[in-house]
């Protein structure tokens, strides 16, 4: 090269060096701050994917960490393959073994839990209903299983839309409901991996892709399940159980005039023992506008069956409240529950023919001995495991109310009703009595049907008798066939969640007798508790006050007792014989003077 050349080369070097650094200072500072608060976000994240195996190493799938001691979340999808334990890889390089927890098939999540550390890095549950379209959101995952060292691909793009409804691929299952639309990249293998907003908070769980007619590639059109339904079924999950999405009892069109009316309904439903009638116009649920029958469907879809929700329906031009229980969406069967078989679930679409993926399949993983003992097979559970765990820590307080096991003789309780009225209620091997006063008195023989004693209680008596079996007995006894941990849930549909234990008490006359307990999560107190004399009809719903000690056990102060939306009564407790000899029988009630 001559030396003029050389001169014009360092010519146009520097003049491009001066370029690129005028530029370089023609950046706004805002975005130079955007992009190392992105940079930040991702570090943050990053460290809670997880990339998913199945414990003989094939598969593949992704998930996010949420607690310390390891919970995490993914698709049912994922895991449905992948057998009991799994191989978690995180972003470190390390591999931990993981074992499935709760599975919910109708909206495709499933929680597992890593073993090996109580320190786990984990996200934070941030407000997906505070999403909007056109808000930042981060895709992470292991699309195509590219991610050999675990470190996560970071797709960044927008939310497209919120509230979006998916139909089921198959039996009501891995139906998407109030779903959020983005438009950041996710492909095979993203699946079950987390969507975070700008801020890092996880808002999704990544699941379903608009790829039927356009290949098993991204075609700009994902969706994420909302992390807000997951909260709702959170305390569901951790039970270890197969969980269930809910219906109303009830189906819904599109009037002439746009209104969302009753279409249908089921006689047996707690809706239409509330109320509710073909025809009535749906105006708000759990809160929120109905407009639309898909709007319907987003909010009946994100919520478990029996939580109960209050509604409003409009008639003419009267608009009334209600609260209804709602109703299971799947039967047992459909489940596998009872049938040795597991659900039926679609089956995946096959891949179009080209081109195979990187598929790269880890080593085996061996299931320590100590590991083992973390899942427990039992039908209709995940792992029954997590339930016996979820079972010990509610039942914890219950101890420090004093040991009943001595005294499941006869008991005789003693105080007065909200009208100032004597009370006495007995309690014995035989019978259940309820003596108001002197001119009422109520009587149930339990080795008879149990009925709704007295009126408008819906059982009260059967109720208090079942009461004292989980006091003297518990799940150690025989009185209860069934005892099971179901999950969380707002105590009559308002309010922070509280624990709930349900138990099946069968007697010669009774198929079951199904009861609610209910507890706080936060120092195990016994709230109260509900009692279904039968299936599909209203409950004795009993509420308790502070508890009194009565000789160095304490029962609840005061009974509040209501039946199908409405008060009966209150009894105040005043002294109680736990424990005692036969009791008395039940005097019929005085004749009022003339």
């Amino acid at each position: 090269m001559s030396n003029r050349h050389l001169v014009q080369s360092a010519l146009y070097a520097s003049v491009l060096a001066f370029a690129f650094t005028d530029i370089a200072r023609a950046v706004d500072p805002k975005v130079l701050a955007a992009q190392q608060q992105r940079v930040e976000v991702v570090e943050k994240c990053a460290p809670t994917v997880v990339a998913i195996f199945s414990a003989s190493g094939s598969g593949g799938g992704s998930g996010v960490i949420i607690s310390k001691d390891g919970y995490a979340l993914t698709n049912f999808h994922v895991t449905s393959g992948a057998g009991t334990f799994m191989q978690c890889g995180l972003s470190d390089g390390k591999v931990y073994l993981a074992v499935i927890v709760g599975i919910d098939p109708t909206g495709d999540v499933a929680l597992i839990k890593l073993l090996g550390r109580d320190d786990f890095p984990s996200a934070k549950l941030g407000d997906s209903d505070k999403l909007r379209a056109g808000d930042f959101a981060y895709a992470m995952g292991n699309p195509f299983l590219l991610a050999t060292d675990f470190k996560p691909t970071v797709t960044y793009g927008v939310v497209s839309g919120v509230h979006r409804y998916q139909y089921p691929a198959g039996k009501d299952f891995l139906e998407y409901t109030d779903c959020i639309q983005i438009d950041t990249s996710i492909n095979p293998g993203n699946s079950g991996g987390p969507l975070f907003n700008g801020d890092g908070e996880l808002v999704g769980i990544n699941g379903r892709g608009s790829f039927e007619k356009r290949g098993r590639v991204n075609s700009g059109a994902g969706y994420a399940i909302s992390i807000n339904q997951i909260k709702h079924f959170m305390g569901h999950l951790k039970s270890g159980r197969i969980v269930d999405h809910a219906t109303l009892g009830a189906t819904v069109e599109t009037s002439r005039s746009g209104a969302v009316i009753v279409s249908n309904i089921l006689e047996e439903s707690e809706a239409f023992r509330r109320g509710l009638e073909i025809g009535d116009e749906i105006v708000f649920f759990a809160g929120r506008p109905v407009r639309s029958v898909n709007q319907y469907k987003n909010i009946l879809g994100i919520y478990p069956k029996g939580w109960v929700l209050p509604l409003v329906y409009r008639r003419a031009t009267k608009e009334n409240t209600i609260h209804v229980r709602l109703r299971a969406l799947h039967t047992a069967a459909d489940f596998g529950i009872g049938t040795k078989k597991p659900p039926s679930l679609p089956k995946p679409k096959r891949r179009p023919k080209g081109k195979p993926l990187p598929i790269r399949k880890r080593p085996a993983a061996k299931i320590p001995a100590k590991y083992k003992q973390m899942y427990v097979k039992r039908d209709g559970f995940a792992n029954y495991h997590f339930n016996k765990l979820e079972q010990d820590r509610t039942l914890r307080a219950v101890k420090s109310l004093g040991d009943f096991s001595s005294v499941a003789g006869d008991w005789n309780l003693f105080g007065k009703t909200d009208a100032g009225k004597a009370f006495k209620l007995i309690l014995d091997d035989k019978k259940a009595g309820l003596v108001v006063g002197d001119t009422e008195s109520y009587l149930q023989l339990l080795e008879q049907r149990y009925e709704h004693t007295p009126k408008l209680t819906g059982g009260l008596l059967a109720a208090m008798h079942v009461f004292k079996l989980f006091l003297t007995q518990g799940r150690e006894g025989t009185a209860f066939p069934e005892f099971t941990y179901l999950g969380t849930e707002p105590l009559d549909g308002a309010g922070p969640p509280v624990d709930v234990i349900v138990t099946k008490y069968v007697n010669a006359k009774s198929d079951g007798i199904f009861s609610r307990w209910y507890f706080d999560p936060k120092d195990g107190r016994l709230l109260g508790f509900d009692t279904a004399l039968d299936k599909d009809v209203d409950e004795c719903q009993v509420r308790f006050g502070a508890f009194k000690d009565f000789g160095g056990r304490k029962l609840p102060g005061a009974l509040t007792v209501r039946f199908a939306g409405r008060m009966w009564g209150v009894l105040t407790l005043e002294k109680a014989e736990l424990g005692a000899g036969a009791a008395k029988r039940i005097p019929p009630p005085k004749k009022k003077a003339a």
